[in-house]
């Protein structure tokens, strides 16, 4: 069992070499402390990194936590770090998962109803690429596949939970107030 002195040091190593974010129930289990005193010192890491002259900062991601850099120093991380470039998901691809993401559980026939076309392609582009994924069968004639968003999904977009996903009322909301924009005065 570690000394109170040492959790907050044990915390911030697990978050350090943690691929994804950590709950608090895997860091209460793991260092043995009460839910209570995670939170306290995951509070104080945050604190700690949000001074200015600190890199990185402790987000809350996807139930989660879990450090990442700052994003002001985003340009100087890309100028050093070339990652692979992976092409951007086509328009196709990107439509067929915000049907997935609003409408959850979702058949391909239920996305191909409001998309129109067919959407074999999307649909296994957004499951390689780890954003859907396959969760059971509907109850229904011929048992078709059901599709959901994934926690890679709520990384990938940087959310906590499908709760953070805009509502539809704000894109008719965008959409009506571009259109303002571009229409010529009446005069």
């Amino acid at each position: 069992m570690l000394e109170q002195s040492e959790l907050k040091a044990a915390i911030e190593a697990l978050l350090f070499m943690a691929i994804e974010p950590l709950q608090i129930k895997e860091l209460k289990k793991t260092i043995k402390a009460d839910i209570a005193e995670v939170k306290e010192i995951l509070e104080e890491i945050k604190i700690d990194y949000n001074q200015q002259d600190k890199g990185i900062e402790l987000v809350k991601v996807n139930h989660g936590y879990q450090l990442q850099t700052k994003a002001k120093y985003a340009s100087i991380i890309k100028d050093f770090h070339q990652p692979e470039v992976t092409k951007a998901l086509s328009q196709a691809a990107l439509e067929t998962l915000a049907i997935v993401a609003y409408k959850q559980p979702v058949t391909r026939a239920e996305i191909e109803d409001i998309r129109g076309v067919n959407v074999e392609k999307a649909l296994k582009t957004l499951q390689k690429r780890g954003l859907i994924s396959e969760q059971g069968r509907k109850d229904a004639i011929g048992k078709p596949i059901i599709y959901g968003t994934t926690a890679q999904f709520l990384e990938y977009l940087g959310l906590e939970s499908l709760d953070d996903l805009p509502q539809p009322e704000e894109f008719v909301k965008l959409n009506n107030e571009e259109l303002e924009e571009i229409k010529p005065d009446a005069n």
